[in-house]
This record gives structure tokens, C-alpha cells and sequence, in this order.
């Protein structure tokens, strides 16, 4: 059967689990992976608690992490993703601390203003920095696959936009002449760090589900 995956007892699956409850990231995956030949689910909808610590030191040992642990206790084969902002002049901080940059459970709002803060006598020519996300493709027999996505651009002097998350508002894109934040969704899809990776991800997971594995 087309699209199906074997898991454990030979039972064929054709849901893929995203390892995320972020409603904002769900959102965003469930754009960038439409057309794969899977249904997507999350951990609440399969009864799943979803708690991985994210103890690695890079962004693929977190996704990993996720992936094979939910992999695992789902039987499902399964996404995960771990991303975070680069910044030149901070000597590549907050990177992978970026979602606990300002303290665990911190709002966004807090840790763009410690950003902002440790940026603010940083001349805009020395405010590059990048967003990177590594995707994890994980099955319950133990096969992992990886996919990276990179997307470039400066630290804003203050928030502008309203869509978006995270770091999104102080995210400055010099060829689009807004921030992250400021562009409509599907744009963002096409040029974020989480969009050049999700779209790798959906070409591999066409290809798996072809293959029979």
C-alpha cells in the first residue's frame, strides 16, 4: 500500500508524528510537508506525553533525541526538529539555548529583550546572523535520516510584525526589507531556516514511502 510504513508486528502505519505540541510549529510543518504521503499527527492526538529533555550539544543531537524517543514509544515514524538563532557578534549565541535564552519557560518577549540588550551598542554592519534548523527523521526500528535548512540575515534595532514566533520580530531580512516577522506566511515557508529544511524533509519522506522503507 502506497504511502504505508512497517512497524513493529508488520502492522503498516501512515501517520507520521510531529514531535512537537507547538501549535505555531505544527502550523508551519503541516504547510511546508502538505503532499506527503503521510498523515501528519502530533503527540496529543496519539495520547502521547511529550517531554524529551533537550540535553544534546547541536541542533541534530536534539532532534534526534526527540525523534527516537517519540519513534519509539509510538511505533510511528517521526519528525522532530531543533532550531535556533546565531548571532555573529555574540560569538554564535543563543544558539541551541535560543528557546531558554532568557531563563526555561521565558516568554519571547523576554528573551528578544535580552537580546536587544546585549545588542545594543553593536553596529548594524556587525549584526549578522542566521537561523538554522536540522530536522530528524526517526523510524521505531532504530534508522535516522537528517536534513538541514540555513537562512541569513541581521538583528533588527527593536520588534517589528506580527506573524511569526520566536525571534521572528528582530529577524531583519535585507532582501525582503522587513523582518520575519513581516512577511506573509507563505513566503516565510519559502525562505526560513525551518521551510529549506521541511522541504528536504518532504522530498526524503516521498522517497521513503516509495521504496517500501
Amino acid at each position: 500500500m502506497a504511502g504505508t510504513w512497517p512497524a513493529r508486528g508488520g502492522i503498516p502505519v501512515t501517520r507520521l508524528l510531529l514531535a512537537t505540541n507547538n501549535a505555531h510549529k505544527v502550523r508551519e510543518l503541516r504547510q511546508i510537508l502538505a503532499g506527503v504521503p503521510f498523515t501528519l499527527a502530533t503527540p496529543v492526538q496519539e495520547g502521547i506525553v511529550h517531554d524529551v529533555p533537550e540535553t544534546g550539544a547541536t541542533y541534530a543531537e536534539n532532534a534526534s533525541l526527540k525523534a527516537r524517543t517519540l519513534a519509539r514509544s509510538s511505533g510511528l515514524l517521526t519528525l522532530a526538529d531543533d532550531s535556533g538563532l546565531e548571532v555573529e557578534a555574540l560569538g554564535g549565541e543563543p544558539g541551541i539555548r535560543s528557546a531558554r535564552y532568557a531563563g526555561e519557560g521565558a516568554p519571547n518577549a523576554e528573551r528578544i529583550a535580552k537580546l536587544l540588550d546585549r545588542m545594543r551598542d553593536v553596529p548594524w554592519e556587525r549584526r549578522r546572523a542566521q537561523f538554522v534548523c536540522v530536522i530528524a527523521i526517526a523510524e521505531p526500528g532504530g534508522r535516522e535520516w537528517f536534513c538541514e535548512g540555513r537562512c541569513a540575515g541581521y538583528i533588527a534595532l527593536e520588534p517589528r510584525g506580527e506573524q511569526g514566533f520566536g525571534y521572528d520580530p528582530v529577524f531583519y531580512l535585507p532582501e525582503y526589507g522587513c523582518t520575519m516577522a513581516e512577511l506573509d506566511e507563505l513566503v516565510k515557508n519559502l525562505v526560513s531556516h525551518r521551510g529549506r529544511a521541511g522541504r528536504a524533509a518532504a522530498e526524503l519522506l516521498c522517497r521513503l514511502a516509495s521504496s517500501g522503507r
